[in-house]
């Protein structure tokens, strides 16, 4: 199981076809902060009907689509 597998699931269970987290959010689904790893985890979320668009470090947030 994948330290991020938690938040592919939640994006699952919520369903929206586009929606933003903010890194607070994910931190509070995690328990933890995601760091420079979450780069090379973010195509787990495909495995759960979702991708990883914009990463916003100034905004602080991650921006997710469902795959069609």
């Amino acid at each position: 199981m994948s330290k991020y597998e938690p938040l592919w699931k939640h994006l699952q269970a919520d369903g929206r076809n586009t929606f933003q987290l903010t890194f607070e959010e994910i931190k509070d689904v995690l328990g933890f902060e995601i760091d420079h790893s979450f780069l090379n985890y973010k195509k787990e979320a495909a495995q759960f009907g979702y991708q990883v668009g914009k990463i916003s470090l100034k905004e602080q947030h991650v921006t997710f689509s469902k795959l069609e």
